[in-house]
């Protein structure tokens, strides 16, 4: 099913009733910067859960991202210093950044000692973080190496392929695939890990020179 959100005019009212859903365990496919993914309540297990399911992933082996709405929020849910924190507010945008986990989240998260953050940088992902009060799950969503990639940017088609297995699809209309670039924060100096979309300097004195 599709829930058509505008993200430049959001409806208020709309945008409560889908907080409250996902307080209660909802799984839906929602916009980002980098195209559409699977998201849920970050706090809430059976859905997080639910999303390993359609994923069909261990989260024991695999690492979970979280988006969240600020970087303080970031700090409620884990651990970075002051050099942490200055490198992920210069570099907000199509980044994830591979931070200590706190004791916050849920006991899927208790076999992991970091995990992926990502600020929200889509309107709609921002103010459902925001207005939940924690961040959210995001999750790409799982195509096939023969999969075209309108399957994960095309809401028609995201509802076609992978609609049955969610509660809504946010439509907030055609977003470009941009993976984000992954940096390692957990240890000095950070580690690029993937390059993507992100923007880096040549001269970045934070990070692991090659």
């Amino acid at each position: 099913m599709l829930t058509k959100i505008y993200p430049d005019a959001p409806d208020y009212r709309q945008l409560s009733l889908l907080v409250d859903e996902l307080r209660d365990g909802a799984v839906f496919i929602y916009p980002t910067s980098s195209g559409y993914a699977y998201c849920c309540d970050a706090l809430h297990q059976r859905a997080i859960e639910e999303i390993c399911r359609l994923k069909q992933i261990d989260p024991k082996k695999k690492a979970l991202s979280i988006a969240c709405a600020s970087l303080s929020q970031v700090s409620e849910y884990c651990k970075m210093n002051d050099r942490a924190f200055k490198f992920i507010k210069d570099h907000e945008v199509n980044y994830t950044f591979i931070l200590p986990a706190s004791g916050a989240l849920p006991k899927i998260f208790k076999q992991r000692k970091e995990v992926g953050v990502r600020l929200a940088q889509h309107p709609i992902g921002k103010l459902l973080a925001e207005h939940l009060g924690n961040p959210l799950i995001t999750s790409s969503l799982p195509l096939e190496n023969d999969e075209e990639p309108e399957y994960c940017t095309n809401p028609e088609l995201i509802d076609e392929r992978f609609g049955h297995g969610v509660r809504t699809i946010l439509d907030a209309g055609d977003i470009p695939l941009a993976p984000s670039t992954i940096v390692d924060c957990t240890e000095e100096p950070f580690e690029v890990l993937r390059y993507g979309h992100g923007r880096l300097e040549d001269e970045e004195p934070l990070l692991k020179k090659d």
